[in-house]
């Protein structure tokens, strides 16, 4: 190797300078061993890939903050690197060092993204000042990619109010899977919001730019199935004047949105699995097929393992649309979240029938934070808009005659709903003397028994247990079983 020049002084204090990792990426092992040393000298971390797959793959596990790259490797070489970091859209900042003083290769290294050609022999202060400020440049943009995400996902959610952990851990999932192309199955009480987060996950996907398709699923009738979801060709049978285009064609390129999925009928349920899988429609009446090219959400507020048991909907369907499950909190789980739902919903009617500015008493909003909601927020919007066209004055007292003091009326209580356990299928606690058996151990035992169930995944274990997933995390912590949250 060649003579390496520097003025790096052995005493210099790195004190306080938090740990990050170098990655090293060079064929030769004197380079490695020379430039490792100094960085470590410099208090970084230092890592090493003695060729180009080695380094995509260290990359690509590691993470690390600043990747120093020769040029000429084995395997791979550096340009190739650079090619893979950039088709990943990996920013992690790479400082070219090679012996190499050719013009055009540094000129293309730039182009590809290099933050620095050095070559060799290396000044290592010179080195030193480079990483300094690959790491300041690569954490600025790292701060405006975060405000970036942020802006993007007050448009992406604006419809959805709120600010509980419940509800942003169900944004955060959404935001996360928007730009996959998996397809979604969303999971929630009636009137949580299924379709206002299937919105924001096409705006927020690569498909934004294409047509957002919805369908309920509960109102398809088997006989209407094929031209409802297919299309049909004009005298393909009585009553079809002309062409017409099925919600699957309409979708093309775009997203289509089965909402209600477990009211589908068993017989339609074969037909969209089939089109699933070969993405190829065929219209009644028609010989060919027709491509198409669409991402499936769908939504449903029934639990489907008695569905799948008693042979009512296809498991092989139900796997290929709960490619990533995302579960919405009932509102009885997001209490701080009412106040703000109900001045929202507040305001938005006094100015879509133009009156004047209307408030809610504090009775009136204690009463709302502690009733249940068993209609979530379809039954808030309701109850706000008819205590606005009843009130006396401009002041909200009461929500209503079946809000009171935060419950129920007897008479107005909602159906009997099974336990997790009962309606999941799992085996009742073996306890002959309930009085023995506090509430708390009842629901640590449910947990677990959920959990199980679900082979240890959380969201499937909190979706079992009719819970958020933010709630379940709190409860792990409660009762003592953090450990399952990486089990």
């Amino acid at each position: 190797m060649k003579k390496i020049h520097h003025a790096f002084t052995a005493g210099n204090s790195r004190a306080g300078i938090q740990k990050r990792k170098v990655l090293i990426a060079d064929d030769d092992e004197t380079s490695r061993r020379v430039f490792g040393h100094f960085v470590s000298k410099m208090g970084y971390d230092a890592r090493m890939a003695n060729d180009g797959r080695e380094c995509v793959n260290t990359m690509t596990e590691e993470r690390p903050d600043v990747v120093l790259l020769d040029i000429n490797m084995p395997v791979l070489d550096g340009f190739e690197v650079m090619l893979h970091a950039k088709s990943q859209k990996d920013n992690t900042p790479i400082i070219i060092i090679t012996a190499s003083h050719d013009i055009p290769s540094a000129v293309k290294c730039i182009k590809l993204g290099a933050f620095e050609y050095l070559t060799k022999p290396l000044n290592i202060d010179r080195l030193e000042i480079v990483m300094r400020n690959a790491l300041k440049e690569s954490a600025l943009q790292g701060q405006v990619q975060m405000l970036k995400k942020k802006l993007k996902s007050r448009e992406l959610f604006e419809h959805i109010i709120g600010k509980s952990p419940a509800i942003n851990a169900a944004m955060t999932e959404a935001m996360q899977v928007m730009e996959t192309g998996l397809n979604v199955l969303i999971l929630g009480e009636s009137g949580t919001g299924k379709e206002l987060f299937a919105q924001a996950i096409h705006r927020g996907s690569k498909r934004s730019n294409g047509p957002f398709v919805s369908v309920n699923c509960a109102a398809i009738s088997s006989t209407l199935a094929d031209s409802v979801l297919f299309g049909h060709a004009k005298g393909s049978f009585t009553g079809a004047g002309t062409d017409h285009m099925g919600y699957f064609e309409q979708a093309d390129q775009g997203t289509i949105f089965l909402d209600e999925i477990g009211d589908m009928g068993p017989d339609i349920q074969a037909k969209v699995l089939r089109v699933i899988q070969e993405r190829k429609i065929r219209r009644v009446g028609e010989k060919q097929e027709r491509k198409t090219d669409f991402r499936i959400i769908s939504a449903t507020n029934r639990n489907f393992t008695d569905a799948i048991k008693e042979n009512k909907f296809r498991e092989d369907l139900y796997y290929r649309l709960e490619e990533f499950p995302l579960c919405l909190p009932p509102l009885r789980e997001r209490p701080e979240d009412i106040p703000l739902l109900c001045r929202h919903f507040l305001d938005e009617f006094t100015s879509a029938n133009n009156l004047e500015k209307i408030t809610l008493s504090d009775t009136a909003l204690s009463a709302s934070a502690n009733y249940p909601w068993p209609g979530n927020i379809r039954e808030l919007k309701n109850a706000i808009q008819r205590a606005a066209v009843t009130r006396k004055g401009d002041t909200i007292e009461t929500l209503g005659p079946n809000i009171i003091a935060g419950s129920l009326k007897p008479a107005l209580s909602p159906p009997a709903v099974l336990s997790p356990v009962a309606e999941y299928g799992l085996q009742p606690y073996d306890s002959p003397d309930i009085s023995s058996y506090s509430l708390e151990e009842h629901e640590r035992e449910a947990i677990l028994k959920a959990y199980k169930a679900a082979l240890g995944n959380l969201t499937k274990t909190a979706g079992i247990l009719g819970i958020g997933r933010a709630t379940l995390y709190r409860k792990l912590d409660k009762f003592g079983l953090e450990y399952l949250k990486t089990g």
